[in-house]
Formats: C-alpha cells, structure tokens, sequence
C-alpha cells in the first residue's frame, strides 16, 4: 500500500499521531502480559481483588474515553490533550515501577493508566479529523496502516521485553519502559507535533455532552456497535480459549501457546495491510463481512482440532481473520459518527468494553455446556449470525445526523 504509506509519510497532521501510536503499543505491550502476575503474584492482591480492579479500569477507560472524545470535538487543536494524557502515562507507569507497593499499583490501574488509555482514540480522532477531507477508501486504508504499524510494535514489544526480564526477580521493570513509551509520546507531540493549521480543525464550541451520549445510544449507532463487538468477542474469546485447546483436546504445550500468539501476531500486520487496501475498492461493511467470515471458518476449524500441527495449519487463517476483525471497525466505527471525529474514535473503548462481556458470556455458556472445543463452535455460530445481520442491517437507509 505504497499510496498509503506516502500519505501518512507526507503529512505531519498523520504522521506524527501514527508514530505516537507505534510507540504507545510499547505501553500497553509491555504491561499487559505482565500484569497479573505482578498484582496477584508481587503484590498479594487475591484473584478477586484483582478481577475488580480490572473491571472498575474498563469502566474508568470507556467513560474516560467517551468524556474526552466528546471534548476534544470542541477543541481545535487536540495536542494539549495528547500531552497531558502522556503525563498521566508517565505518572502511572512510573510510579508502579518506583514504587512496588500494592497501594500504589491499585491507583496507577484504577485512575492514571485508564486515563492515559485514552490516548489511543484521541490519536485516531486526530487522524480522522485530518482524513475527512480525502475520498473515503483512501482514509480507510490509511487508518488500517495506522493500525496495522501499532500491531507490528505491539507484536515485537513483548518479546524484547521478555528478553529484558529473563535474569529479573521481578516483573516490575517492564512499568518503567512503559513509563518511558510514554514519555517518548509525550516528546513527539511536544517537539515534532505542531498546532494544528487554521482551518483544519472545525471546531463545535457549543457541543453538549448529553446530546452528544444520545447520538451513541440512537438505535442506528447502539446496535452496530454491538454488531462490532460480538465480532471483536470473537477474538477476544480466541485469546481465552485457543490455549486450552492447545493444551487439552491437542496435547501441546504452553510452548506452542507462546510461540502461536507471537506468530498469529506478527502475521496479522501483513493482513492489515491487505485489508486496507480493499477497503480503497469495496464498502467497509463488506470487507468486515469477509474477513469475519474467515475467522468464523477458523473457530470452526479449530473446534475439531486434536493435534498441534492442526493448530498451526490454521494460522493464516487466523491471521487473515483476526487483523480485518481488529483494523475494520476503527473506520467503520467512525463513519457512524462522521462529523464528530472524536466522539466516533471513542466508540471504539466502548466496543471493546462490550466485547470483552460479551467474550467472557460465550466464554460461560459454552463451558457450562459443552467443552473448550464446543465453545470454539458456538463462537462461531454467533459470528455468523451476526455477520447476517450486520449485512442486513446495512440494507436499511441511514438517518440524517443532526447538529449537535
């Protein structure tokens, strides 16, 4: 996608919040694999602490993100933003990592680094707001290179940080290079950034907050938002249950559970790249459709999987499947809410906030049912069920925004 590569190259308005995002992967890539360990295992917080925890963070994340989406549509420059929220980064992380106390960590996770999550949709509301001028398939494929680059960095992070902590007594270091993730975010929007052009921007000054929740919670946004993240529960519950086949109906081993999420991962970037450029030729809704097809096919597969090799047949399939279901719906997403750049990027926390229900929903009722592989199945069953819909759905004529 050399057209897309070029725009993003050529125009710092998308460049910079592109490498901003490469970087921020670091952050969550370099914590997150860690992460229980060191509350639970480091700090002694029991399992059901620690499951609160995480659950109050979602909650503080989705309405963080939303918050601030709606805000910084009334912002003409979203830069500051972007600052302060590297700030609450470099607070958070860096303070676990100083630290290492349990009172400590519970703060860092409930208040700052929620916060400073919300970076991530700030930063595709900026490219957004840059590429609302340009013909929609050449946006598309530049917000899934976009994507696909902070996979790439999310892909290699966590290997070189393994590497890093193999001699450690403790995991806690790998806070303090998330720490320094965000200081280099902070550092590109400070030095490389420049406010932004008169004119770019268009700011709505008199947005009000709840007008602006009621566009999200209209029926036509509300449901294709769920739409979105049924499929996204698909490969959030892959995470789940794909290692407990490998281990169990398959007979490997947590080697092949490492060595597959690192390969299906990096893999996942070239498919990126690929569905992208699609998304120049045909609608976003079809491209979606396909590749959650594809994904479908490979649950399915998976379900009757009973040896590794089985499992690494699969993995372009995977691959293929999973990075259209990830890359796909940031731009879908946006296009609900068009004229509001930032309020449209925040449905993407929200869809992943659903997703991860809905994930742990199949994940329930498949296991009270049936085994790991019949969970498998049913993710599948509900994958094409809501492929159909979506379909359906797309049929029916969109309403007409109204000013906000």
């Amino acid at each position: 996608m050399p057209s897309a590569f070029s725009s993003i190259l050529r125009d710092r308005q998308i460049r910079v919040p592109a490498l901003t995002l490469v970087s921020l992967a670091f952050t969550y890539a370099s914590t997150m694999p860690y992460q229980s360990i060191i509350g639970i295992n480091e700090l002694g917080l029991s399992d059901r602490s620690y499951s609160g925890l995480i659950f109050l963070a979602a909650l503080v994340n989705v309405s963080t993100s939303l918050t601030l989406g709606i805000w910084s549509d009334g912002l003409s420059d979203r830069r500051p933003l972007v600052l302060a929220l590297s700030v609450c980064g470099m607070l958070g992380f860096g303070m676990i990592y100083e630290f290492r106390t349990a009172a400590v960590f519970m703060f860092g996770i409930l208040v700052l680094i929620p916060i400073s999550n919300s970076t991530y949709s700030i930063l595709f509301a900026s490219i957004r707001a840059t590429t609302n001028t340009m013909d929609r398939g050449k946006a598309a494929a530049i917000t899934s290179t976009v994507r696909a680059l902070f996979s790439g960095s999310w892909a290699l992070a966590p290997g070189l940080i393994g590497l890093y902590l193999i001699n450690s007594q403790s995991m806690t270091p790998a806070y303090g290079i998330a720490a320094l993730a965000s200081l280099t975010c902070f550092c590109l929007y400070l030095f490389v950034a420049k406010p932004a052009p008169a004119g770019a921007a268009s700011p709505s000054l008199n947005i009000g907050f709840f007008s602006s929740l009621g566009r999200i919670f209209s029926p036509h946004v509300l449901v294709r938002v769920c739409l979105m993240a049924l499929l996204l529960g698909l490969q959030r519950l892959n995470s789940v249950v794909s290692p407990l086949i490998i281990t169990d109906a398959a007979g490997g081993t947590v080697v092949d559970v490492g060595f597959m999420a690192g390969l299906v991962a990096f893999l996942e970037m070239p498919f990126m790249l690929m569905w992208g450029a699609l998304q120049r030729r045909f609608r976003n809704v079809h491209v979606l459709a396909l590749g959650a097809l594809i994904y479908c096919l490979y649950l399915i597969l998976l379900s009757f999987a009973s040896a590794p090799w089985q499992i690494y047949a699969l993995v372009l399939v995977n691959a293929c499947g999973a990075a259209a279901i990830l890359s796909v719906p940031i731009t879908y997403l946006q296009d609900l809410i068009a004229d509001r750049p930032g309020l449209g990027s925040s449905l993407v926390s929200v869809n992943t906030f659903i997703a991860n229900g809905i994930s742990a929903s199949i994940f329930a009722a498949g296991t009270g049912f049936t085994g790991y592989s019949g969970t498998a199945l049913l993710a599948a069953v509900v994958g094409l069920a809501s492929v159909g819909l979506l379909l359906f759905l797309e049929r029916a004529p969109r309403p007409v925004p109204r000013p906000a």
